[in-house]
């Protein structure tokens, strides 16, 4: 069974980006929501999932029409 969350760490492997970048998100309030107990900072899955989604890019075709 998987967790509903994600460390820093776990999350930072899934986007190949530094932990450090995290740290920046949050402190500027951007990304994918976290909570935070006991110090430990937490990223609930399907929240990362859904940030994903928002930030899925669109396609030359989507955006521009079909080259037909």
């Amino acid at each position: 069974m998987t967790s509903p969350h994600l460390t820093q760490i776990e999350l930072a492997r899934r986007w190949r980006m530094s932990e450090r970048t995290l740290e920046t998100w949050r402190w500027r309030k951007v990304g994918p929501t976290y909570i935070k107990l006991r110090g430990k900072v937490l990223y609930p899955l399907k929240d990362v999932e859904a940030f994903e989604r928002r930030r899925r890019a669109e396609t030359h075709s989507s955006i521009l029409g079909s080259w037909e």
